[in-house]
């Protein structure tokens, strides 16, 4: 249970993150929002390793680099498909990968279900690609690019989080703080390479800080639930973070929640309750 409710909350920073996000990268270039939003992110692991301990050991290095090069991977891939569209066919294809593959693997590693995990996993799947998914998905065929970039995008999320789940349990915080300044530096190189195009208009920077101390709290309870539970479920229920950023760009930006949003919402609550039993 403190598994699943760690997750939930890893959830839920997830999409408010990628909500306050999402505004910044309105305001100015997305590597001018993230070149705010990465040392921001930073900052708070470093503050929380008086707090929770950081072992960097040989493990820990490999696999929290190996997160961070996998983040900044998802995050260039996700952005270019993003830009291709349409997402509304796209976004839900990147969820489902994101979520199905640690599932893959906790499996594969030994995991096992009981009959309510069986039922409530699959729901969960199906949620995932309901919430995400904007209105009217389906109307338009992706490009083989757009679908190829869309796949890639999900795998490297999965893999980000297999990577900081497979980090040893005594390791405190330390694959964190490595993955983050692996990805920031990553970042930082692509917008040197890139600074003729990142345009003149300054990020919304309380905006963009924000998103980063965000997406610090929301890896933190996902590595604290994938210590503490199943990846099996953790990674699922944390794969339902688009239903954060419906409802609040519902409550915030008046945006319409559509009818097949609505039914992942509910689908999502089922099946979060089946796999409380587990």
């Amino acid at each position: 249970m403190l598994a699943l409710l760690l997750a939930l909350g890893s959830s839920l920073a997830y999409g408010c993150a990628d909500f306050l996000g999402g505004l910044g990268a309105r305001r100015a270039h997305v590597l001018r929002t993230v070149l705010v939003a990465a040392p921001t992110s930073l900052a708070v692991e470093l503050l929380l390793w008086p707090v929770l301990g950081a072992s960097f050991d040989v493990a820990s290095l490999g696999w929290g680099a190996a997160s961070g090069v996998a983040s900044a991977a998802a995050f260039a891939m996700l952005y270019r498909t993003l830009a291709i569209g349409p997402m509304n066919v796209l976004s839900p294809v990147t969820a489902l990968v994101s979520a199905a593959l640690p599932v893959a693997v906790g499996l594969l590693q030994g995991e096992h279900l009981t009959a309510a995990g069986l039922v409530g996993l699959p729901l969960a799947l199906v949620a995932v690609v309901l919430v995400s998914a904007g209105h009217g998905a389906g109307s338009a065929r992706p490009s083989r690019t757009a679908l190829l970039l869309a796949l890639g995008a999900g795998a490297a999320i999965a893999l980000q989080l297999v990577f900081l789940h497979q980090a040893p349990a005594g390791s405190g915080v330390a694959p964190l703080i490595v993955g983050r300044a692996v990805s920031s530096a990553v970042t930082l190189a692509a917008a040197g390479l890139m600074h003729r195009r990142l345009g003149p208009e300054r990020p919304a920077y309380a905006m963009s800080a924000a998103a980063g101390a965000l997406d610090s709290v929301a890896n933190l309870l996902f590595l604290l639930a994938a210590r503490s539970g199943d990846l099996t479920v953790v990674a699922v229920i944390t794969a339902l973070y688009p239903a954060g950023t419906v409802l609040l760009a519902r409550g915030v930006l008046a945006e319409r929640i559509h009818r097949g949003q609505l039914a992942g919402l509910g689908t999502a609550a089922v099946a979060v309750g089946l796999l409380a039993l587990t």
